[in-house]
């Protein structure tokens, strides 16, 4: 007895307009599989073309597809603008910064504080302020600090900025950056010719105590050699009372010998805020590029493509 010609409730179907649909209604043959394995690769060179008809497939919009990218580049955008804005403001303050320096530093000389207000200066008050001050070097306290270079007294070597105490007229210590000298030159027996007896009127810059750091090296006082400008620690290594908070840079005036060699002040600021800023810029500017681009291949006609 020959079996019943299976039902075709077991076929997939995949809508009312499927076109998995045998040729006959009630049977299934050779010609209904043949049909079928055909049309399947038929859905499968259509789904990899992008052509699937409406009915297994239905494409998202162009608006739908660019929702995401759209906002995850506005975030991106946003962040970069912020940072280059940021940056504007930064350029401003140190614009500032440097003109205030450079007002203090050019002025003209006035009287160094007197003995009784250090205490109560701070050092936004009084950092680079130029001023004048009288008393005698006390040469056989000399302290060097080590610089890996003089480039701001035109020596590109290092050496070390020769530090003084000097007793003032009016009662006190002030440790004098008197400028750099080479390494070579660094015992004083080597510019003897540069040490300033007797009472001295000299120029120079006030500043505040050096910082030091995890990477600062330690100290070697008994050598003389000390890797801060700290007016303390060099005062209290040779037992000065009575010491100033702050270092006076002296000017660039001539010194008998050449040596030490003042000015040593660092006045050349970097200021790279403007590059940051446009860096910033166009990075915001390149990513807002390539997401118009894209939106471009998503939004134009097919035929165009």
């Amino acid at each position: 007895m020959k079996s019943p010609t299976p039902p075709l409730s077991f076929l997939p179907q995949l809508s009312s307009g499927s076109i998995f649909r045998p040729k006959r209604s009630g049977t299934f043959g050779f010609h209904d599989a043949a049909r079928i394995v055909t049309d399947v690769f038929r859905v499968a060179r259509a789904h990899r073309s992008g052509t699937l008809p409406l009915t297994l497939k239905k494409p998202p919009s162009p608006a739908a597809r660019l929702i995401w990218p759209a906002v995850l580049t506005a975030a991106a955008a946003s962040l970069l603008i912020s940072l280059g804005v940021w940056q504007l403001h930064r350029l401003a303050w140190k614009e500032n910064i440097i003109a205030q320096i450079k007002a203090r530093a050019t002025a003209p000389a006035t009287p160094l504080p007197d003995f009784t207000e250090w205490a109560r200066l701070r050092p936004d008050d009084y950092e680079y302020r130029h001023v004048l001050l009288h008393g005698t070097f006390e040469n056989k306290k000399e302290a060097l600090v080590f610089r890996p270079s003089g480039s701001s007294t035109g020596v590109r070597e290092p050496g070390y900025l020769v530090l003084t105490p000097m007793r003032l007229d009016s009662g006190g210590y002030v440790i004098v950056n008197r400028g750099f000298t080479p390494a070579g030159r660094s015992e004083a027996r080597t510019r003897e010719e540069g040490k300033i007896e007797g009472d001295t009127a000299l120029t120079g810059l006030m500043r505040a105590p050096e910082s030091r750091n995890f990477f600062t090296p330690a100290d070697n006082p008994d050598a003389g050699q000390f890797f801060t400008r700290d007016p303390d620690v060099i005062a209290a290594h040779f037992g000065l009372a009575g010491a100033a908070p702050f270092i006076v840079d002296a000017d660039a005036s001539p010194v008998p010998g050449g040596w030490p060699k003042g000015g040593a002040t660092e006045l050349a600021f970097p200021n790279n805020h403007l590059s940051y800023a446009l860096t910033w810029f166009g990075l915001a500017a390149g990513l807002l590029g390539v997401f118009l681009a894209y939106a471009w291949q998503i939004v134009r006609p097919r035929d165009a493509k």
